[in-house]
C-alpha cells in the first residue's frame, strides 16, 4: 500500500500476473487463451476494460458449457465387496 492507504493501480502480490490473474494458467488452452487476453487491460483506459471482460466471460461460459455437453465416463459396475 502507497502512503495513504492506497495502492498502486495494477499493483497485485509478487507473482501476479498482467490483469490481476494469479499464478500458473490451468493448462487448457482455450481458457488460457481467453486468461492472457486480461493482460490487454493493463494497456487500456478504464472504459476499455469492460468489452474484454464480457469476451473472456462468455468465452469461459462456453468453455464450461462445452464441459456439461461432453458425455459422461462410463461407470464401473457395483463391486458388494468391501
Amino acid at each position: 500500500m502507497r502512503a495513504g492507504g492506497t495502492e498502486r493501480a495494477g499493483a497485485g502480490p509478487p507473482g501476479a500476473a498482467p490483469g490481476g490473474g494469479a499464478g500458473e494458467p490451468p493448462g487448457l488452452p482455450a481458457v488460457d487463451a481467453l486468461l492472457e487476453r486480461l493482460a490487454e487491460t493493463d494497456h487500456l483506459t478504464a472504459d476499455g476494460h469492460l468489452a474484454v471482460y464480457e469476451d473472456v466471460h462468455r468465452g469461459l461460459r462456453a468453455e464450461l458449457t462445452s464441459l456439461d455437453a461432453r458425455p459422461a465416463p462410463a461407470s464401473r459396475p457395483h463391486d458388494p465387496r468391501s
